[in-house]
């Protein structure tokens, strides 16, 4: 899908690996990795974090597509859009949900309880670190995924056409 492949893990992995390391965990199992959870337990200090840090030498790298109409960016293109122009979580969001996170499982380790462990221990992670609340995304679509999220106690907090934004209090 990706003609490079590192440009999607510059965007939604690797900055948590780099700043906020803490709070990244990988599960695992008899084939290799079969998912991750990350978060931050201050969502406004990372997004300036990432400005200051993270973005300026990957906009050397990607050029900003932003000539090319948003139906006409390859995928690669699309995610360098969002190099150049990130979004940045409303502040009335962070005020009251400061964290946030992001989960990946692969099929083969859905069920079974292992992605709610591996929730936990980032959710363990982030309280310990003081962080009172986390919200995360999902997309609008994700019905079993909002389904997950209900059942770890995340309430919905906002939707949008794409998108729904969830949130949990931690302490």
């Amino acid at each position: 899908m990706y003609r490079d492949p590192l440009i999607l893990g510059q965007v939604y992995a690797a900055p948590y690996l780099t700043f906020a390391p803490d709070f990244a965990f990988v599960l695992e199992d008899d084939q290799g990795v079969g998912g991750y959870v990350l978060g931050t337990p201050d969502t406004a200090a990372f997004e300036d974090t990432l400005e200051r840090e993270w973005w300026p030498p990957l906009r050397l790298q990607y050029p900003d597509p932003q000539a090319t109409p948003p139906a006409g960016r390859t995928p690669d293109e699309r995610i360098a859009h969002l190099i150049h122009h990130p979004p940045r979580a409303p502040r009335e969001l962070l005020t009251a949900y400061p964290a946030h996170l992001h989960i990946d499982l692969l099929p083969r380790v859905q069920g079974g309880g292992r992605g709610r462990a591996l929730m936990h221990t980032l959710l363990d992670a982030l309280r310990a670190a003081g962080a009172p609340s986390v919200h995360l995304g999902v997309g609008a679509r994700n019905v079993r995924a909002q389904g997950f999220y209900r059942h770890l106690g995340f309430t919905e907090l906002g939707r949008t056409p794409g998108a729904v934004t969830f949130g949990r209090r931690l302490d």
